[in-house]
């Protein structure tokens, strides 16, 4: 069963997904007992733009670590109220920016036939890829904001968990499958499983015909800003079809995750998704239900509720310490 949301939209166009960014706009100011700095982080060799909290005091110890992802369109500055609530806390928190997407650097793309110059350089023309859906590149760079984060000095290297909401709620279990340095995960309103783009024949049709046009040249990469029904960023059709952590969850097994839904969840079917990943999932676990709102009630009346569920989760798995 593919979601209702889907099911709506696809009597539009050729339908949409879930799994979008927090609603704020208006970036909170960084308390005084949080320190805050900027960062780059090269993933692939394309520098995404970082933002780094952690709690102000003057220990120098090292400290348990999250990094955190956003949803479908979203942007670090996003995240920044769960991010100061984490590092009041006693957590080193990253969050960034995927590549092509808010501060961080585009992946390029060679556009012809490259040619050298009389020293040797390589001379091209290029485009940049920016504010496209691409889950395998975003997972990418999750995995290479881990690897970064191992350098901070201030990083517990064998205290790390992953936070991620809606879209990116999938992107951390697909991370914490491939990286055993993971030691827990918080996955709110997450959606798991993208490979709805093949259970419809139109969609499916659509999806083969936009890999093989792209592959061939013959359809350019989504422009910047353009809409996907009501979202913003075009996915890559061909690369959802390839992207359904849902099937890496029982690669988590020593990874502690909580998934955190909501009760009146109107994107999807939880029970295709966080509770079916719950179902599935073995070693330490949780399931979580934010009583009482739609998807987009985690970023609004019951944000506190969920962040101090994730504090909750992180200080017993990676503090080793227990809220009750």
């Amino acid at each position: 069963m593919y979601h209702r949301f889907w099911v709506s939209m696809l009597t539009l166009v050729v339908g949409c997904i879930s799994g979008v960014a927090c609603a704020d706009t208006d970036a909170p100011e960084v308390p005084t007992d949080v320190t805050y700095r900027s960062a780059d982080i090269l993933s692939e060799g394309t520098r995404m733009s970082a933002e780094v909290f952690m709690p102000s005091d003057s220990s120098g110890g090292k400290l348990p670590t999250i990094v955190m992802s956003h949803g479908w369109g979203g942007l670090a500055e996003h995240l920044r109220p769960d991010a100061i609530e984490f590092a009041k806390a006693g957590y080193l928190v990253v969050a960034f920016d995927y590549r092509g997407w808010g501060e961080s650097d585009a992946r390029l793309v060679v556009q012809g036939q490259p040619t050298r110059d009389n020293d040797g350089k390589l001379l091209a023309e290029v485009k940049e890829v920016r504010e496209v859906v691409d889950p395998i590149d975003q997972t990418t760079d999750l995995l290479n904001a881990i690897h970064w984060v191992q350098g901070e000095p201030r990083c517990d290297k064998n205290r790390i968990g992953l936070w991620g909401s809606s879209f990116s709620g999938g992107h951390v279990v697909y991370a914490a499958a491939r990286d055993p340095r993971v030691k827990a995960l918080v996955s709110q309103v997450a959606s798991l499983d993208s490979r709805w783009v093949l259970q419809n024949p139109l969609m499916r049709r659509e999806t083969f015909r936009q890999g093989t046009a792209r592959t061939r040249g013959e359809l350019d990469y989504p422009k910047p800003g353009e809409k996907f029904g009501s979202l913003t960023g075009v996915p890559l059709l061909e690369k959802l079809m390839a992207y359904s952590p849902l099937e890496d969850i029982d690669r988590c097994e020593k990874c502690a995750k909580l998934f955190i839904i909501a009760e009146n969840e109107e994107l999807f079917d939880n029970n295709d998704h966080a509770v079916l990943a719950h179902q599935r999932a073995t070693g330490v676990k949780k399931l979580a239900v934010v009583k009482g709102i739609k998807h987009y009630g985690i970023y609004g009346e019951k944000r506190e509720e969920a962040q101090q569920l994730a504090i909750d989760w992180f200080d017993d798995h990676l503090k080793g310490k227990s809220s009750n």
